[in-house]
């Protein structure tokens, strides 16, 4: 466990209802909105796979208008 650069292992992916992604300490309670994606880890584990699976980063309401007028 790393001290002083804020790399320490209590981290979780969180997404919100857009399927935006963003990290949170374990120990804090979620905002409003946003919801545990079942990842934990150090800071820079739950950024690693933010970065593997957040691949799309227009929220979920703009792709599906996107999607639905044919762009």
């Amino acid at each position: 466990m790393t001290h002083g650069d804020g790399d320490e292992a209590g981290y979780r992916v969180v997404r919100n209802d857009e399927e935006q992604y963003s990290i949170w300490r374990t120990d804090r309670e979620l905002p409003a909105g946003w919801h545990a994606e079942g990842t934990e880890g150090t800071r820079q584990e739950c950024l690693d796979h933010i970065g593997r699976v957040w691949t799309d980063m227009r929220p979920l309401g703009l792709r599906r208008r996107m999607a639905d007028a044919g762009v």
